[in-house]
């Protein structure tokens, strides 16, 4: 940890506007905030500089474990690889998706992903990781081994947020078979005798195991005080069960209905970033930006394209009125740090963590040009 570093000539974002000035770390905070430049101290040359970003959801480490299907590779490897990506797109806090049950045959086994929990933890004591990991479990609620994959996790204290999810066919985010056919049936060259099979057995899982899995599963995380949020809600229906299951976050939901009133009850509304550089979603359901539009998307995730979370409040600040990039950045930031009870960090203020990054963007796409986490330069 540096002792004390000094950030000149930059353009600061704060939640409430930017400035240009410098700010002073010392022993990882942030001590001072000041206008104008000063002669010592690292010149940022006008570039951007922005709070570390605090990535809620992401599925990525898996395409580092699992690249191809039936490869496993270097748990250790997967993880730095992961991670070196992660820290260079500015995100300085990550919370890590391990699934809990399957939502079709094979998939990963028990033990798997605790593992792979064992791996991070472990990693980070060795300090081989320059963004924070924490582990978000991602509940396949439908499926028969969702709990046993669940107690595997019993009292580990990084895991700071849970999702309750159903990926079944009729339900969330396959509520019509269009998409759920394109994915699971001609993505994996299924006949329709063996797709009808797969169907029926997906759809008796979720009618035995969604409801009882998704009570047990929120008592325990309001027992230890874990996040919980809701996957793909589509109805008002949804959001009722959400909130009587003390849902914080709104994972991507797949209506305008369902978003507001997630939002109104107090839930931060999540949705992808990809979602909003592309335009639209990948799997027909609603974009995020229309969600921007009308005021009901509070936080912003990478998903499945790290570099996407530095890039997608820049594109809703260029692109939709009432939108500066304060308020774009707080999505990426300060909210979903709120979320999740992280409130030592995600905003520029003196005292919390020197969580911070170097964005140089005259057009298109920002380049992270330099993260520090806790006043230590990782990337």
């Amino acid at each position: 940890m540096t002792a004390e570093l000094v950030l000149t000539n930059a353009c600061i974002v704060l939640e409430d506007g930017t400035m240009h000035g410098t700010i002073q770390i010392r022993d990882g905070r942030i001590a001072d905030i000041s206008e104008g430049s000063v002669r010592v101290g690292e010149d940022f040359e006008g570039d951007y500089l922005i709070p570390g970003l605090v990535e809620l959801h992401t599925d990525h480490l898996e395409q580092h474990y699992s690249p191809r299907p039936g490869v496993r590779w270097n748990t250790t490897a997967a993880i730095q690889a992961h991670d070196a990506q992660v820290a260079t797109s500015g995100i300085t806090t990550v919370f890590d998706c391990l699934r809990m049950g399957a939502d079709e045959d094979g998939g990963f086994v028990r033990g798997e992903m605790r593992e792979m929990a064992d791996a991070i933890q472990a990693a980070g004591r060795q300090g081989r990781l320059r963004s924070e990991h924490f582990i978000h479990l991602r509940c396949e609620v439908s499926a028969d081994n969702c709990m046993e994959h669940f107690v595997d996790f019993e009292n580990d204290p990084h895991v700071r947020l849970v999702s309750l999810m159903d990926h079944a066919p009729g339900q969330r985010q396959f509520q019509t078979m269009d998409q759920y056919t394109l994915y699971y049936q001609t993505k994996r060259g299924l006949s329709d005798e063996a797709f009808a099979a797969f169907v029926a057995k997906r759809q008796g899982e979720s009618a035995r195991n969604s409801g009882p899995h998704r009570s047990a599963i929120s008592k325990v995380c309001a027992e230890r005080g874990i996040t919980v949020a809701s996957h793909d809600d589509a109805t008002l229906t949804h959001v009722d069960e959400a909130i009587e299951n003390g849902v914080r976050l709104a994972e991507f939901p797949t209506s305008f209905d369902a978003a507001k009133a997630s939002h109104e009850a107090g839930m931060s509304v999540l949705m992808g970033a990809p979602n909003i550089v592309r335009g639209k979603s990948h799997s027909g359901n609603i974009a995020a930006r229309d969600l921007a539009e009308r005021g009901v998307l509070d936080v912003l995730s990478s998903d499945y394209v790290p570099l996407s979370l530095l890039h997608a409040p820049f594109v809703l600040a260029d692109e939709v009125e009432g939108i500066a990039l304060p308020k774009a950045l707080a999505m990426v930031t300060a909210t979903p740090a709120r979320t999740v009870g992280l409130d030592d960090r995600g905003r520029i203020a003196t005292g919390l963590r020197a969580d911070v990054v170097r964005v140089h963007r005259m057009e298109g796409v920002p380049v992270a040009r330099a993260v520090w986490r806790e006043g230590r330069r990782v990337a």
